[in-house]
């Protein structure tokens, strides 16, 4: 979006990654920046949490897209099913890798685990890319991945596709089945990429924002450039978000508790 905003801002976007813990050390960041809209977070699932959702003014949900269930070729499992067999007659065998503790490619495959009853091993990284190069190269089982992630190397057969988190099929990926349908029932995840501001950020800021990214959403070449990378954009207000982050963030709450996972 980084372009179409700056066009409409008629301003340069200047976009930093501060990666680590998960995100929160980029969400702290702008957490502690002046509330003036200058600054501002495109945060994650893991990056923004119900333990400081408070410091910031949500403005946008920008995507909110399906992770893919990817393998490794050398376990030669090609579905939902054999996925499930093959760890139920060995527990604690299979490692999936994530972007990192509380991330949603974690959280994905610990709903995952949870809900059909089998035991793998997670195993944390400072990034996905840090656990896509271990999972092509056999030193992780599989990952709950983000399709732009992992779709090119799926393409060219280096990593298999068994389904997707979605509760339905996704117009970015038609022809990859959902979990529910491949094998396990009743199971839904995305992960998600939103918007936010420090706290205390004035809300004719927040709308104006708001509005801003939404017109670069509705861009043609935007959605169509998302679309290719599996990632599908959201169209809605500020409160729409919040709305949206209070349904997600008890979800989550709900399976680390229940489970005791550890996160950041």
């Amino acid at each position: 979006m980084t372009p179409a905003l700056s066009e409409n801002w008629k301003q340069a976007l200047i976009v930093e990654n501060h990666p680590g813990a998960s995100g929160f050390i980029g969400s702290d960041l702008v957490a502690q920046s002046p509330a003036d809209g200058y600054t501002l977070l495109m945060g994650s699932t893991a990056a923004v949490t119900d333990k400081n959702i408070g410091q910031f003014a949500p403005i946008a949900l920008v995507s909110a897209s399906p992770y893919i269930v990817t393998m490794n070729p050398k376990l030669n499992i090609t579905s939902i099913r054999g996925l499930i067999a093959y760890a139920k007659a060995n527990p604690g065998k299979l490692r999936f890798g994530s972007s990192g503790l509380g991330s949603a490619s974690h959280l994905a495959g610990e709903l995952f685990a949870s809900m059909a009853d089998i035991d793998i091993l997670h195993v944390p990284y400072k990034g996905t890319g840090q656990a896509l190069t271990d999972l092509l190269a056999g030193h992780i089982d599989l990952m709950f991945a983000p399709a732009q992630t992992v779709i090119s190397q799926i393409e060219s057969g280096k990593l298999i596709s068994l389904a997707q988190t979605g509760s339905k099929r996704s117009a970015a990926l038609p022809n990859i089945p959902t979990v529910a349908e491949a094998g396990l029932p009743g199971y839904s995840a995305v992960g998600w990429f939103g918007l936010f501001a420090p706290v205390k950020t004035p809300l004719p800021v927040v709308q104006k924002i708001n509005q801003s990214v939404m017109a670069a959403l509705s861009q043609k070449s935007i959605r169509a450039a998302m679309m290719e990378r599996g990632s599908e954009p959201v169209i809605g207000l500020p409160s729409d978000f919040a709305a949206f982050l209070r349904i997600d963030q008890a979800k989550w709450a709900k399976l680390i508790k229940q489970n005791g996972i550890a996160v950041q």
